[in-house]
C-alpha cells in the first residue's frame, strides 16, 4: 500500500502547473507549494503536470526544478519526478555511471525488485543509459556477486503464492550440503537456488531448512558467504520472506549512528512511497516501537523533512 496522500478533489494538471510556475516567480521559490502539489500527486498525475508546463512555459519542469530547489529537497524531489520503474532505472544508471560504482544501491534495487519490475526496468535502463543493464554488471562487478545479479535478472521466476513442497525440502538439501555440510562453500548451488525460485519458494525453503537442520538460512548465508555477494543473498531472501521488514531495517540504518545516510534515506522513501510504504511503516513501528514519521522528522530538518514527511503520509 502506498503511502502518499491524494486531495479527493484534485485540480488540474494545468492548474497544477500554473501553480508551479507562480511559485517559481519572484525572489527565490516558494518551496512550500511546491511540496503540497509533487508530493500529492501520483506518477501519472505528475506526467500530466510535466505535460502541461512544457506545452504552457517552453520548459522542462524538471530542468526548473533543479534551478530552483537545492540540495536534499532537489535531490528528493527530481527523483520523485519518475514513475517507479524509470526511477529504479535511473538510480542504477547513475550506481553504475559514476565515478565510483556504488554497488550496495544496485544490489539493493535489483534484488529487492519483482520479476515483473525487473523486466520493465530493464527495458527502460536500456533506453536511458544507452546499453544493457547486463553489459554494464558484466563489465563492472565481477564474481559470485556478478554471477548472483546476472542470473537474478535473467530468470523469470514464478510470482504466486503455490510452492512444491518436495522440491522446497530437495532445496533446503541442496543448500545444506553446498554449505554447512562441506568444507568450503558451494556458491554456484547459492546462486542457483536463490535465482530461480519464486519468493514463495525461497521462503518456504527458509522454515524448511530450520526444521531440518536446526540453523537459520540467514545466519548460514552470513557464515558461508561474504561481502557484495552476501549481501544480495540476503537481500532476496530477506524481500522473500517479508519486504516490509526488509525496508524497514535499511530505514533504520540510514537513520542510525552518528549523521543519516541522506542518500540512502531519499532513496527508499521515495522508491517506496508508491509501492508499500504503509505496510513497511507498520514494519517499523512493530520493530523498532517507534512511528517512522517521528524518527524521520527528528532526523532530517527544513523543506527536505516537509517533502519526505508528505511523502510518508497520515
Amino acid at each position: 500500500m502506498a503511502s502518499i496522500t491524494i486531495p479527493p478533489v484534485l485540480t488540474s494538471p494545468r492548474d497544477d502547473a500554473i501553480q508551479l510556475h507562480r511559485a517559481f516567480k519572484g525572489f527565490g521559490c516558494d518551496v512550500k507549494a511546491v511540496i503540497n502539489i509533487l508530493a500529492h500527486r501520483d506518477s501519472t498525475q505528475r506526467s500530466y503536470i510535466r505535460h502541461e508546463f512544457k506545452i504552457m512555459y517552453s520548459e522542462g519542469l524538471d530542468k526548473r526544478l533543479a534551478s530552483e530547489l537545492s540540495g536534499d529537497v532537489e535531490k528528493a524531489v527530481l527523483l520523485w519526478m519518475d514513475d517507479p520503474a524509470t526511477r529504479d532505472a535511473t538510480i542504477l544508471r547513475k550506481a553504475f555511471h559514476g565515478d565510483v560504482v556504488n554497488v550496495k544501491t544496485a544490489t539493493e534495487v535489483i534484488c529487492s525488485r519483482t520479476p515483473s519490475q525487473l523486466v520493465q526496468i530493464k527495458q527502460l535502463y536500456h533506453s536511458i543509459a544507452k546499453t544493457y543493464l547486463e553489459h554494464d554488471i558484466e563489465y563492472r562487478l565481477d564474481g559470485d556477486h556478478q554471477k548472483l545479479l546476472l542470473k537474478y535478472l535473467g530468470t523469470q521466476r514464478y510470482e504466486g503464492p503455490e510452492t512444491d513442497r518436495n522440491m522446497v525440502e530437495h532445496d533446503a538439501k541442496a543448500l545444506y550440503k553446498a554449505g554447512e555440510k562441506k568444507l568450503g562453500t558451494d556458491e554456484m548451488t547459492f546462486i542457483k537456488v536463490f535465482s530461480e525460485r519464486s519468493r514463495a519458494h525461497l521462503a518456504a525453503v527458509e522454515t524448511a531448512y530450520k526444521s531440518m537442520y536446526g540453523s537459520s538460512l540467514q545466519k548460514v548465508v552470513k557464515k558461508e558467504t561474504s561481502g557484495n555477494f552476501e549481501f544480495g543473498l540476503l537481500t532476496i531472501l530477506r524481500c522473500a520472506h517479508n519486504p516490509g521488514t526488509y525496508f524497514a531495517k535499511q530505514l533504520h540504518k540510514a537513520m542510525k549512528g552518528m549523521g543519516t545516510n541522506d542518500s540512502d534515506l531519499i532513496r527508499l522513501i521515495v522508491t517506496r512511497a508508491e509501492i508499500d510504504m504503509q505496510y513497511i511503516k507498520g514494519e517499523y513501528q512493530k520493530k523498532y516501537g517507534k512511528s517512522l514519521k517521528d524518527v524521520v522528522r527528528s532526523e532530517t530538518s527544513g523543506n527536505y523533512k516537509d517533502f519526505l514527511l508528505a511523502l510518508l503520509g497520515h
